[in-house]
Formats: C-alpha cells, structure tokens, sequence
C-alpha cells in the first residue's frame, strides 16, 4: 500500500451534524475529547483538511499540549505534525492560522484554478504548493505524494465533503466518532459525509472496534476499522 494509513477523526452531535447551519466551526468535543484528539494528532505525522474547512475556518492543526510537543521533539520529529490542505482554488489567508501558527510543514494541493501568482504568494509564505488536477484535486494522487515525502499515518480532520470522497474512493483505513449528546439539526448543515451519497451496493462498511463513554459530558467515542471492499 503506497499511501499513509489514514484515519478519520471527527467530533459531531447526535445527528449526525459536524456544525451548525451557520458553519462557523462550533464547538462540539467535550474537554476529555478534545484531550484525546491532542494526543491523537500528536501520534500522526500529518493532518489533513478540505478546502472549505481551510477557507472558512482557518483552523491551527498545532498540538496544544508542551508536554506532547516535547515527546515529539524528543524523537527527532517537529513540535506539530504537518498540515495538508486540499482546496481546489487556493484563495487562502496569507496571514492566517495555517500558514503561521506553529513550526509545521505546511502542504497545499491545489488545482490550475489557483493562479501562479497566487502559488507564488503561498510558497513566499512558507507553504509547498503542489498543483494537481484541473478543476479538482486528485486525492489518490495526494496520498501518493505524501507518502513519498514520508508520511506514513495520517489524520483526515474534515470537513464532510472531503471525507465523503476519500470514503467514496476506499482511501479511510479507520475512523474515530465523538458524538456529543446534543442535536444541531438543519438539512444544510454540515454532516459526516456529503456529497452526493452512496449508492447501496456502493455504501462503505464499518467494523465496531470499540465503544467509550466519556463521563465529563455524556459524549460517546466510537472506533471503527473500515471494512475493504471485496
């Protein structure tokens, strides 16, 4: 297998919704789960967002703990794990989170709808820009080239878009589900996967790994490993 192992580790409320209707990046780990997703991230060597995540939410992807910095450093490795945006038109915060918070690779693969000056912006802010496709990007592609720069265990962050295409294409080897006790609703809200959906004979399979209640709040933590398709 020439790509990294990837998990899926999503935080979302009992309706299946990763936000609200307003889609402004709400709140929806409890403090315990956002304790483990620190440590999950700091175990992986990337993690990875879709554009409309990186566009609108801007989001760090650093490791919060010093202590988990420091077990990083301490094996040779950077405080963060690198941070891979995908996003068709590349039309990101030069000054923003992703690009200036923490020392992390940061990797952007984008399409030719992103302009060379564009491009050029980027990398001047520090990011490698690998263009690939023309209107979008080729995520089994992606994969071949983070493995070949040495990734080797990846973290999918969201949002429901992106997930649903790596799912649709079989690249999700697990998946981690918080679910919180609360119901966000709203047919435009974000949900775990989107996109056009799947098809019967097309929908993935899941084996229940294990199952966690997460006393602090009533959320429940739910591991599963995807089944491959025969």
């Amino acid at each position: 297998m020439n790509r990294p192992k990837t998990l899926v580790n999503a935080a979302m409320s009992a309706d299946g919704k990763l936000d609200s209707v307003v889609r402004k990046g709400i709140s929806i780990s409890s403090f315990a789960d956002k304790a483990r997703v620190d440590r999950l991230r700091a175990s992986m060597d990337a993690v990875l967002i879709g554009g409309r995540t990186l566009l609108d939410e801007d989001p760090k992807l650093t490791v919060k703990s010093p202590a988990l910095r420091a077990e990083r450093t301490a094996k040779g490795l950077e405080e963060n794990p690198a941070k891979v945006g995908v996003v068709s038109l590349a039309d990101l915060k030069l000054g923003g989170n992703f690009l200036n918070t923490g020392p992390a690779r940061r990797l952007i693969y984008t399409t030719r709808r992103t302009s060379p000056e564009q491009i050029t912006h980027l990398e001047n802010a520090g990011a490698q820009v690998f263009v690939i496709g023309e209107l979008h990007v080729d995520l089994s592609a992606v994969l071949a080239s983070l493995y070949g720069q040495g990734i080797r265990k990846l973290m999918i962050e969201g949002g429901g878009t992106i997930i649903a295409e790596f799912f649709r294409l079989g690249l999700v080897d697990e998946l981690t589900l918080y679910i919180a006790p609360r119901i966000f609703g709203g047919a435009s809200a974000p949900t775990l996967a989107d996109g056009p959906g799947f098809l019967p004979g097309q929908a993935p399979d899941l084996s229940l790994e294990s199952l966690e209640k997460f006393d602090d709040e009533g959320g429940l933590l739910v591991h599963y490993t995807v089944k491959p398709k025969e």
